[in-house]
């Protein structure tokens, strides 16, 4: 019996272990870039590209993950003249895997590159890192929940929760690119993804309505502005939906914007 007890209690002190190890792989953190943040504003944004780095963590068995998210805008060798903070030859030379195991994150994931559809920003800056060459500094948290990021246009129409306290302005004069949600709600485009179709770019968006096939109920459409907009989340939550090509939108209107266009 007592032989017998033994190994019960071998085994399950194995079984414990081996549960230990696991979870301690399937569950990470993200670096605490967030600390210390400086209030910064960018303008002449619009047209320009940049990139974002996903630093992934959270819960990878019960799919509970977050990331940090890092942006280039403005560094890199970036002018207005190329307007351009994320380079090909920097970009193209990047290793996730490597990335992931550097941070100790569940993931990295290069979201990008990307083109601005708003004129100006003002962003809670924290620490910026060079993620193999290309810099990028942290400003802010997102919920991937229900997100597939290894495929692509799988977060088309459904929406989820940015943390932040960043401020998007659209100059009066300017056309904006907006979704319809089937609840009446409008989502105005902040970037354009270059990464479903590289050869997109900000001209092509005028004719993205012939292309486009959106969700039962969702419509897009082209408004050209009256007054500046201001998206600006007031709970510090904001609300965010890409298209299937991997085009980024806001939700504006009451608490998120000063309008809704």
């Amino acid at each position: 019996m007592k032989t017998t007890a033994k190994i019960i209690t071998g085994v399950a002190t194995m079984v414990l272990t081996a549960g230990i190890i696991v979870y301690s792989k399937a569950v990470k953190d993200t670096p605490k870039d967030n600390l210390n943040t400086t209030l910064v504003h960018y303008g002449s944004l619009r047209g320009t590209r940049y990139t974002e780095i996903f630093l992934i963590g959270g819960n990878g068995i019960t799919k509970d993950l977050y990331a940090g998210v890092y942006n280039t805008v403005a560094m890199n060798g970036f002018t207005q003249a190329n307007g351009d903070s994320s380079p090909d030859s920097i970009l193209n030379k990047m290793d996730m895997v490597s990335l992931k195991l550097e941070y100790d994150v569940l993931a990295g994931f290069k979201n990008g590159p990307r083109v601005w559809t708003l004129d100006w920003l003002e962003a809670n800056k924290g620490i910026t890192h060079d993620f193999q060459g290309l810099r990028a500094a942290w400003v802010a948290q997102v919920s991937l929940k229900g997100m597939n990021l290894e495929k692509k246009g799988s977060t088309a129409y459904n929406p989820t929760s940015v943390e932040r306290k960043t401020k998007f302005g659209f100059l009066k004069g300017k056309p904006v690119f907006i979704l319809d949600d089937p609840q009446g709600n409008a989502w105005v485009m902040k970037s354009c993804g270059l990464i479903v179709d590289p050869t997109m770019s900000y001209d092509k968006l005028m004719n993205l309505g012939e292309r486009l096939k959106p969700a039962t109920g969702w419509k897009y459409r082209i408004k050209m502005l009256d007054e500046d907009l201001v998206l600006l989340p007031e709970s510090g939550t904001a609300r965010i939906v890409q298209d299937e090509l991997g085009n980024t939108y806001d939700l504006t209107g009451p608490g998120y914007g000063n309008f809704k266009p």
